[in-house]
C-alpha cells in the first residue's frame, strides 16, 4: 500500500487518521447524515429550497433586512437549507446528536436568540430541526428554546408531513 501510495503516511493510517476512524473524522457524520434526511423531506414538499445559503445571500436574493438576526451586518451566518414560499422564507438548521456534551446546551441557547432575534423579521422564520439520544441530557435546555420557537422539530415530525403543513 506504501509502494502503490494507497497509503501517504504509515503514522496516520495505523492510528485511524487516514482511513477516517479520528474524531474529526466522525465529527459532523450525523449532521451530514441529517441534511441529507431533511434534503429528502424538502424534495418531497415539492417546494422552493436552497442548500447552504448565507445571510447576506439571502438579502439579496429577496430583497429583505436580516440585520436582526446579523448583528447589524456582520454576521457570516449560514444557514443548512432556506425554503421560499410566497408568502415567507423559512431558513432551516439541522443537526443531530447522539452524544451528550457542553454543545447540546450552547446549541440550544444559541437557536434560543436566533429565534428571538428573527421573531422582529417580517415575512421570515426560523425553522430548528434536531434529533438524537444525545438530547435526553439536555432535555431543560431544549424545552426552554421550544418554549420560544415554535418551529422546532425532529424526525418524528418530518415523517408525519410537517413541511407540507408548514411551507403551504
Amino acid at each position: 500500500m506504501l509502494q502503490n501510495h494507497i497509503i501517504s503516511n504509515r503514522y496516520d493510517y495505523v492510528t485511524g487518521v487516514e482511513v477516517g476512524l479520528d474524531s474529526n473524522g466522525r465529527k459532523n457524520r450525523g449532521g451530514h447524515q441529517m441534511e441529507n434526511l431533511v434534503k429528502k423531506f424538502l424534495k418531497k414538499a415539492n417546494v422552493e429550497s436552497y442548500e447552504q445559503m448565507y445571510l447576506n445571500d439571502i438579502e439579496k436574493k429577496w430583497c429583505v433586512d436580516l440585520s436582526a438576526i446579523s448583528a447589524g451586518g456582520t454576521s457570516t451566518k449560514r444557514f443548512d437549507f432556506v425554503v421560499k414560499t410566497a408568502e415567507k422564507i423559512f431558513a432551516l438548521e439541522t443537526n443531530f446528536y447522539s452524544s451528550e456534551g457542553s454543545k447540546l446546551n450552547e446549541v440550544a441557547r444559541s437557536y434560543k436568540l436566533l429565534a428571538q432575534e428573527s421573531s422582529q423579521i417580517e415575512n421570515f422564520q426560523f425553522v430548528w430541526i434536531t434529533d438524537g439520544g444525545g438530547w435526553q441530557s439536555a432535555k431543560n435546555n431544549l424545552q426552554e428554546t421550544f418554549l420560544e420557537l415554535d418551529t422546532l422539530y425532529n424526525i418524528k415530525n418530518l415523517e408525519n408531513g410537517i413541511f407540507v403543513e408548514l411551507f403551504t
